[in-house]
């Protein structure tokens, strides 16, 4: 697997207490952009008043990753998805995000790492990448984007058959080191 480029974004691999528990957001009715499975969401502000997600992009904090959504479509049908489709109109829009910053989620490299990684923090690449069919984000850590502060700390290599260091695309644990409401750790020297 780690040979082969097969990105899926940044999916949950564990919490520390073994449950992870999604929180509940809204999305703006007509929000213009794909958000996909697996995809770093921002809160963003809104008039409403409620809390609204919209898809971060390179370098924003973010607050996790967005794994769902449910709406009502203007036929008064309940909608369930793994993806929001950019311009979708609809009342009653609930987003499942990722909240805890303390989530380990697992992501493939785009390039080779070794285990000097471990404490690094990355960015994630292009968010404009996924499967829209599917619905499956296709963002990868971008190993060329290693700073002192970066969205992602690389924590391990996931535990699997095929998967080693050095590798030409790892398969590596990390958490959020720009967590929008956690103050950024820079990384270790």
């Amino acid at each position: 697997m780690s040979t082969t480029s097969a990105p899926f974004g940044l999916a949950v691999d564990y919490h520390p207490s073994g449950v992870t528990r999604p929180t509940m957001y809204s999305i703006l009715t007509g929000y213009a952009s794909n958000i996909l499975q697996n995809q770093p969401v921002k809160i963003i502000p809104s008039s409403t008043g409620v809390g609204t997600v919209a898809a971060a992009a390179i370098g924003d904090s973010f607050i996790g990753t967005f794994q769902g959504c449910e709406w009502t479509d203007s036929d008064g049908r309940r909608r369930v998805s793994n993806k929001w489709t950019a311009s979708t109109a609809g009342t009653d829009i609930n987003a499942y995000v990722t909240l805890d910053p303390t989530i380990v989620y697992q992501i493939q490299a785009n390039a080779t790492l070794d285990v000097s990684s471990i404490g690094k923090q990355y960015d994630y690449t292009s968010i404009s990448a996924g499967n829209v069919t599917v619905g499956i984000s296709q963002l990868m850590l971008d190993v060329a984007s290693n700073a002192t502060n970066a969205q992602l700390r690389v924590i391990g290599l996931t535990p699997g058959p095929d998967n080693a260091w050095g590798d030409a695309f790892p398969i590596v644990q990390v958490q959020v080191s720009q967590h929008q409401f956690v103050a950024e750790v820079a990384q270790l020297s």
